[in-house]
């Protein structure tokens, strides 16, 4: 197994070491070679002199192509006239563990010198990009950071089916596939799993995992398939709670992605990680669509009243931004047609928020209806019949009044980063017009 990187290389000075990596640059001089070789961690150069004693090397090296793997044994000496990083390794032994046979069929160090589509048609190469291995890099700390903010408050990991037997939530947008003898869905989320378990006594949960929406949509922050981070906790008593709960969260993630990444991602995406202030400014969505008239002549167009749309999303962040200098809002008070059947309601009006951040929206969460009879009135105002009786079962026997969101984890990468689209923030994207590779 590789245990040495480059970014450590300072530990191994004037010691023999077994590296192994890509070839990311080669010069063949008169009097000596330079290999220049790259991990997941950064860069190293080799050093080989030519001359009698190096000839198996020197011709091996003559002979090897960029983005080749090498294995290379050698000693790790320090030397100022080195640029890269002032070290260097002198081999003595090199083993070409897979050679690159053909020209690449894009440069994959300049993301500008191919259209996204021939990038995305060969990701595999162009995720050898610096900026891409970083992006996830900084996923993972994300991931991570908010996976031990909830583990430290008690949260239980659940896995929930993807699988389903009937269309989840609205009965659309859900893709069908054959189950054996009879129709399946993919979920769209864990949504009604997770309500499962609080019904169950769990109390507190969470899962990381894939969702499926079958919207035919090609924007820039809109995908068939993604990955949710989502929440669930029980005896919440009022939406402040999970805000709350929410910026705490996204304040201890952000801390540790700028801990550990903040410095690099200023260096490759010019982007400063900013960690907001508590609280997070909150605005009733009459009173924003109010402030957007005024200020940007915005009038939200019929079929999205009472709701939020890209474009109004994206003023609402302007105008919270120069009032209040914040890059994050909640808008709450949303209308009941454009909410969900299973958010519980105050007076009519669903109690929830949108958490929008950059112009774009990261979160809906709400406190859920988790009595039984109004559950199944608010599901009958809604069409809803059988799609949800499964779903209905779980509130018959006592369940405790509980709420949560669900933050989507390419969507969050896309904004951090500022990369403009959900496309070069997923590992492989999936939309309505790619399946491939």
């Amino acid at each position: 197994m590789k245990e040495i990187y480059f970014q450590n290389i300072n530990e191994y000075i004037n010691k023999e070491v077994t590296i192994e990596g890509f070839v990311d640059n080669i010069r063949d001089l008169q009097y000596v070679q330079f290999l220049i070789v790259r991990d997941s961690s950064g860069k190293l150069q080799v050093t080989i002199e030519k001359n009698e004693e190096n000839k198996e090397l020197n011709e091996i090296i003559s002979n090897l192509t960029v983005e080749s793997t090498v294995k290379i044994k050698g000693t790790i000496l320090e030397n100022e006239k080195v640029k890269l990083n002032g070290k260097e390794l002198i081999p003595t032994e090199i083993i070409v563990t897979s050679k690159c046979l053909e020209e690449l069929p894009l440069n994959y160090r300049d993301s500008k010198s191919a259209l996204l589509g021939t990038r995305l048609n060969y990701r595999f190469l162009d995720l050898r990009n610096e900026k891409n291995l970083l992006m996830f890099k900084v996923q993972t700390c994300l991931i991570n950071a908010m996976r031990e903010f909830v583990l430290r408050k008690n949260f239980v990991e659940i896995h929930t089916p993807k699988f389903i037997s009937v269309p989840s939530e609205s009965g659309s947008n859900v893709f069908e596939v054959k189950y054996f003898d009879r129709k399946a869905y993919l979920a769209q989320s864990p949504q009604f799993y997770k309500q499962m378990a609080m019904a169950s006594g769990f109390e507190k949960v969470f899962e990381v995992a894939p969702a499926f929406r079958a919207e035919n949509s090609n924007s820039y922050r809109h995908a068939t398939e993604f990955n949710s981070f989502d929440i669930e906790m029980s005896y919440v008593e009022n939406l402040e709670e999970l805000i709350n709960f929410e910026e705490e969260l996204l304040i201890y993630s952000l801390k540790k992605v700028k801990e550990e990444y903040g410095i690099k991602i200023k260096e490759l995406f010019n982007v400063d990680v900013v960690i907001p202030t508590r609280p997070f400014p909150r605005i009733k969505l009459e009173e924003l669509y109010e402030e957007l008239e005024k200020k940007y002549d915005f009038k939200m167009n019929y079929e999205d009243v009472g709701d939020m749309n890209a474009e109004s999303e994206k003023l609402a962040s302007e105008y919270i931004k120069e009032k209040y200098g914040h890059e994050f809002v909640f808008i709450t008070d949303f209308s009941a047609n454009k909410r969900a059947f299973y958010h519980k309601r105050k007076n009519g009006i669903p109690i929830g928020a949108d958490l929008i951040w950059k112009g774009c929206e990261i979160t809906t969460l709400a406190l859920r209806e988790h009595r039984y009879e109004e559950l199944c009135k608010q599901a009958y105002e809604k069409g809803l019949g059988e799609d949800v009786k499964f779903y209905l079962e779980f509130f018959k026997y006592g369940c405790p009044p509980h709420g949560g969101f669900a933050i989507g984890v390419e969507r969050v990468t896309m904004l951090l980063l500022e990369t403009g689209s959900l496309k070069e923030t997923m590992f492989l994207f999936r939309g309505p017009s790619r399946l491939k590779p």
